[in-house]
């Protein structure tokens, strides 16, 4: 009599991956998310007082456009004539101060160009351009 042994396939085992990668992704986008909201608040302490502490100055200088080409530096609304000699005042002999131009997006390109040109010449170093993220 002849026997015929087959060998039969063992069973594997395999663990459902599906709902593994399905929360690991759920994870993934969870902490993508909230990242960009968490605040780094730094270190709680408490400074010690001095009677000859130095205030600290900020070292830049906003100027805002409006649609109609107005320029504003800390809501004052000045007039392109005196806008040169207010930014030369601001200024001064600190060429490191940051000049930030913060205009309207409906405002004509050639006015706004028209104030980074008095702040370069008002002696501004360093130029920026506000912009807001696009979606």
């Amino acid at each position: 009599m002849i026997v015929h042994t087959t060998n039969r396939p063992r069973y594997q085992i395999q663990a459902p991956l599906t709902s593994l990668i399905d929360i690991v992704f759920m994870l993934l986008i969870y902490f993508l998310l909230t990242t960009n909201f968490m605040v780094d608040e730094g270190i709680k302490i408490k400074l010690p007082q001095a009677q000859a502490a130095a205030p600290q100055v900020p070292t830049e200088i906003t100027i805002y456009v409006d649609k109609g080409g107005q320029a504003y530096i800390n809501e004052t609304k000045i007039d392109q004539g005196r806008l040169f000699t207010h930014l030369k005042g601001l200024i001064g002999t600190d060429r490191d101060k940051l000049v930030i131009i913060k205009a309207d997006r409906g405002v004509v390109l050639n006015k706004a160009v028209k104030v980074m040109d008095l702040a370069k010449a008002a002696g501004a170093a360093r130029l920026c351009l506000a912009t807001e993220k696009g979606m």
